[in-house]
């Protein structure tokens, strides 16, 4: 038996928003191919996105990606889609290797005193439209159930799926929580609704604010204050931890977590 692995096929589909020339897409599905082709997990599902914003310069990229069960994304924006598409498979890269190496490491291989390097790629990402806030709304809600995992976990799941923030349920206490970037540092941060736990030197470090409770119309109006991207809150209609976040498209996402 040759001892010889044979490189996995991956069907890349492409869907296009806007004028998207063809040889865009094809462009698109040569250089995520070369990405996971190299992969030892199978690839599941390869998914592409490739947006030309309608009145601006900026081009989109995205893909999400099933490896072996794990989802994986990347996001970017360029001048060009061609741009575009290098600076996903640079990102895809980036992504994919940051998931291995939290899976075998831990979310942080480095000590509490040395630097942290910010997040690869954050030049590039998609430029939030400017709605005047008196014009803007909550334009999506999504409500899913919860995973119920350790902060470890939850800062795998936040680097795989290349989000600013990560919502799920402590396992250890049972408290709505998220994991987040902190800007100042690039190390992860926990927020929860419960009492906050020590800070855990080396992984990541813990709010010891307290989250504030409010109405979604009072998380709005917090998020206007404060220009955060996203603001967690414990909804005073259910009692539970919901975040609410800025969209690219100038308005508000709200997610709540099922009963």
């Amino acid at each position: 038996m040759s001892g010889l692995k044979t490189r996995q096929e991956v069907d890349v589909q492409v869907r296009t928003r806007g004028r998207v020339p063809h040889s865009a897409a094809e462009y698109a599905q040569e250089k995520v191919a070369a990405v996971l082709v190299h992969l030892s997990e199978p690839v599941l599902a390869a998914r592409v996105k490739l947006t030309q914003v309608a009145g601006t310069p900026e081009a989109t990229a995205q893909a999400m990606v099933d490896v072996n069960g794990r989802p994986v994304r990347a996001h970017v924006a360029a001048a060009t889609l061609f741009e575009a598409v290098d600076l996903l498979q640079d990102r895809l890269r980036a992504r994919l290797a940051r998931v291995r190496r939290h899976a075998s490491r831990g979310p942080d291989r480095h000590g509490p005193d040395e630097p942290r390097p910010a997040p690869a790629g954050d030049a590039h990402r998609p430029r939030r439209r400017h709605v005047p806030a008196e014009e803007r709304g909550v334009v999506r809600r999504k409500t899913f159930f919860l995973a119920r995992q350790t902060p470890e976990d939850a800062v795998i799941d936040l680097e795989a799926m290349d989000h600013g923030f990560w919502l799920f349920t402590d396992l250890a206490t049972g408290h709505d929580s998220v994991v987040y970037r902190d800007p100042r540092t690039g190390r992860p941060r926990m927020a929860s609704l419960g009492t906050p736990r020590p800070e855990r030197a080396g992984e990541f470090t813990v709010s010891a604010a307290p989250v504030p409770a409010s109405t979604v119309a009072g998380a709005v109006q917090r998020l206007r204050l404060t220009g955060l991207p996203f603001v967690f809150f414990r909804d005073t209609a259910t009692g539970r931890g919901s975040v609410l976040y800025h969209r690219y498209d100038g308005h508000y996402g709200l997610i709540t977590p099922a009963p």
